[in-house]
């Protein structure tokens, strides 16, 4: 067979089993659908609202300052010559407790002498009375009258007066002499607990000096940022007799998980932080190294959590926040159908959303999370959960923490 005819066979076979699979496609029984689509109903949880008055729990961070923290100096010049034993870093001393003296000799001699200073012008001043009384007589033996001008120095009232400036100013050197004297000995101003000492035995010192650092061990202040939408539901005191929001401190990583310090809101510090932009809250602790009660002490400089017992809402919608959806909607079921509906929440804290309007007490919320949501879509409710109560319960351990304080 030649070539071209094999190529026009081959050609020829081709065709006809293209027509043929073509007629096997063209032919097919097509398969019909037999009876509707049944939807199914999707099993969700739900939980129950409820409608009543709830305190939000605002949680932050700050960090332990002293209220009260000094430099020590000395207001005199000097060697110290004695030195208490408790003047060490670590320890809490008593107000008007010796902490340490400046040599006093030279102070006690300036003294001395301006003691003696003191005794020569009362000296000075009795021979000048003595002398005006002599002059009065002399004026009364010649019964002339003159000008009051005239008659005062007749009578030495210019040279009483000098004499008397002069008995003050003694005085005054006396007073001074012995201030400085009793400058010598240095107190601590308040109760207070030594963070540093700078001198020893023999150390020179002067005003200049800084014998070490104080703080106040009576109260200390926890500074804490503040987001700028949360500062409305914490409650300041309007003046010293009062005491603001309740604030639970814990530090993380220095106390065991259920051990807590209780403070109370001081006052809001007028600048914002310049880093995280957020405003800052005097919170104070009262006892800080726990002394009168025995819990755990406070640490200057360390990190804390504060959660801040806020204002109360009143007659309001609360719903955990891991059930809120997006562009603030919640999953409702009614009647074994899901509805979506839009809620209007006018503050939020860590764990709860306060809503006013878009759900109605009792609603039931669904919990589960759906891969695909569509308002209508049918539902079987799987479990219902009662309303929480976790803010009522910390309110409540709170307030026992708090009398438990007040008890030790």
């Amino acid at each position: 067979m030649s070539k071209k005819k094999t190529i026009l066979l081959s050609v020829a076979i081709l065709v006809v089993a293209a027509v043929v699979t073509a007629l096997i496609f063209l032919t097919e029984p097509e398969a019909q659908r037999s009876g509707a689509v049944k939807e199914i109903a999707m099993l969700v949880d739900v939980v129950e609202l409820e409608k009543g008055d709830f305190q939000p729990v605002i949680i932050a961070t700050g960090t332990v300052q002293p209220a009260m923290d000094i430099m020590l100096s000395p207001r005199v010049s000097g060697e110290i010559i004695r030195q208490s034993d408790r003047f060490v870093p670590g320890e809490t001393i008593k107000k008007g407790e010796m902490l340490v003296q400046v040599d006093p000799s030279d102070y006690y001699n300036t003294l001395e002498l301006r003691k003696s200073d003191l005794s020569q012008a009362l000296a000075d001043l009795n021979i000048e009375e003595g002398r005006q009384e002599v002059a009065r007589k002399d004026y009364q033996l010649i019964e002339e009258s003159m000008p009051m001008e005239d008659m005062d120095l007749v009578l030495r009232e210019p040279q009483l007066n000098a004499v008397k400036a002069q008995v003050e100013a003694a005085r005054a050197a006396v007073d001074q002499a012995q201030l400085n004297l009793d400058r010598t000995t240095i107190k601590a101003p308040f109760d207070a607990h030594i963070l540093t000492r700078n001198v020893n035995l023999g150390s020179q010192v002067t005003p200049a000096t800084t014998l070490g650092r104080l703080v106040g061990v009576d109260t200390y202040w926890v500074v804490v940022n503040v987001p700028l939408s949360k500062i409305s539901r914490i409650q300041f005191p309007d003046d010293s007799n009062e005491r603001g929001s309740r604030v639970i401190i814990r530090d993380r990583k220095a106390w065991p998980g259920d051990v807590s310090r209780i403070g109370y809101v001081h006052k809001m510090i007028g600048a914002l932080d310049e880093q995280t932009r957020m405003a800052r809250v005097i919170v104070e602790v009262e006892d800080p190294l726990g002394t009168n009660t025995g819990q755990p002490p406070l640490v200057i400089n360390s990190f804390v959590e504060a959660r801040f017992i806020a204002r109360e809402f009143d007659d309001i919608i609360r719903l955990n926040r891991d059930h809120l959806r997006e562009n603030e909607t919640v999953w409702v079921e009614e009647e074994d159908t899901l509805r979506i509906r839009n809620v209007s929440i006018v503050f939020t804290d860590a764990e709860y959303a306060y809503i006013e309007q878009g759900l109605e007490e009792s609603a039931r919320v669904v919990t589960t999370n759906l891969a695909t949501v569509t308002d209508g879509a049918p539902l079987r409710v799987e479990s219902v959960q009662e309303p929480e109560q976790k803010n009522e319960s910390l309110a409540r351990k709170s307030s026992s923490t708090h009398q438990n304080d007040s008890i030790r």
